[in-house]
């Protein structure tokens, strides 16, 4: 599922999970209590879940080793999660190739998953160019993760102003 912010990619997906039993929703963007407006977006998203739902906090990709049903919101804030815990925004030495192992391990573990995944990140290289250099690299990594895992996807969608486009 992808499309911009605030597009309705996210209420898409669950729609399209609606009825399921045992769905486990992977949230991957860490807590941030100090940034009201952003627990306000999270506190909205854990109200839409079905109460059956369980809901993991990771950005761990083990933990798409799983059967059953799994809604992964979103990749957009995984990359962005893997990218403080390699140390790129710090330029600590290394980091590039210890991001590329975990976007690796991502994508493996997305391709070798017996379970039914849908997941959400944002399109952002449809905007500016970021003016940073961090603002480049997060936008062309993120691009390289989408196409990597829309590859290996029995389905694409695209939402758009709430709008969802098949594409695959």
């Amino acid at each position: 599922m992808l499309g911009g912010s605030r597009s309705g990619k996210s209420a898409h997906a669950e729609s399209l999970l609606a009825g399921a039993d045992d769905v486990v929703y992977l949230a991957t963007s860490p807590p941030a209590d100090q940034d009201a407006e952003w627990a306000e977006r999270v506190a909205a998203h854990r109200a839409r879940r079905p109460a059956g739902w369980t809901t993991l906090e990771t950005t761990a990709p083990s933990d798409l080793l799983r059967r059953g049903t799994v809604l992964v919101d979103s990749i957009t804030t995984w990359v962005a999660a893997l990218m403080d815990q390699t140390g790129v925004w710090a330029g600590e030495p290394g980091a590039h190739e210890r991001l590329a192992r975990r976007c690796d391990a991502l994508v493996e573990a997305w391709t070798m998953t017996p379970a039914h995944v849908v997941a959400v990140s944002d399109e952002v290289g449809l905007g500016v160019v970021p003016e940073t250099r961090s603002g480049r690299l997060f936008r062309d990594t993120l691009g390289t993760v989408n196409q990597r895992l829309a590859g290996t996807a029995d389905e694409v969608w695209f939402v758009v102003a709430g709008l969802p486009q098949r594409l695959r």
